[in-house]
């Protein structure tokens, strides 16, 4: 049976993200957090990939409306992930033929995966304006597919995995089966990178491993 310390009562996370693979990441490695989907408009491009990631997480962070009751010292976390390939960005596919065409520029080669990571430490109220500090940074994960033949790329697409991915393909399920060598977190791959956040929450004065503020 698992062993993990509680966390203590006054601590609470709020995620400004519906995506439910950040939701189960977070969720694997117990931590407790609410939902409360951000009304930020994310940016499609300008500046580094690193820039954007990051001026994404902390927008979300920004246009996150706090519950009632939420008491000072709320953590709020915004992150953004994207991918990119020879320092273009790739968004979201639109269609069957756009995440084709994605898949086969990525086939056979190495891109980057980046997530901005913001986290706020609240001062109390509704907003984040007013936050006692925002930690923000950014990881990169080196991603090589393997040379991908039409065929394989045709079935991925049918499976329909691809919607709603950066890149057109989510590493935590059948294109797992395309990464022939990943450098970096991997966890920064499907959307959220446990290790960096851990240094971030610690920044802020947290240990998220002991469960026990600093």
């Amino acid at each position: 049976m698992e062993q993990r310390p509680p966390f203590p009562p006054d601590f609470q996370l709020i995620l400004a993200s519906q995506s439910p693979r950040r939701h189960s990441l977070l969720r694997d490695v117990g931590v407790p957090f609410t939902v409360v989907p951000s009304a930020a408009v994310e940016e499609a491009s300008g500046g580094s990939a690193t820039a954007l990631a990051e001026r994404n997480a902390l927008a979300k962070v920004a246009g996150a409306c706090l519950p009632e009751g939420s008491s000072p010292g709320t953590f709020v976390l915004g992150t953004d992930t994207l991918v990119t390939i020879d320092q273009v960005v790739m968004g979201k596919p639109t269609s069957a033929d756009e995440a084709a065409q994605m898949l086969t520029e990525l086939s056979g080669r190495t891109h980057q995966v980046v997530s901005g990571v913001a986290l706020a430490r609240t001062a109390g109220g509704r907003s984040v304006g007013g936050g006692e500090q925002i930690q923000v940074a950014s990881a990169v994960t080196d991603v090589t597919f393997l040379s991908l033949h039409r065929a394989q790329i045709d079935a991925y697409v049918v499976s329909g995995e691809w919607r709603g991915k950066a890149g057109a393909y989510a590493v935590q399920g059948l294109a797992g089966l395309f990464v022939n060598e990943l450098r970096g977190e991997y966890s920064n791959v499907v959307g959220l990178p446990l290790c960096l956040l851990t240094r971030l929450f610690a920044e802020s004065g947290f240990d998220l491993v002991r469960r026990t503020w600093l």
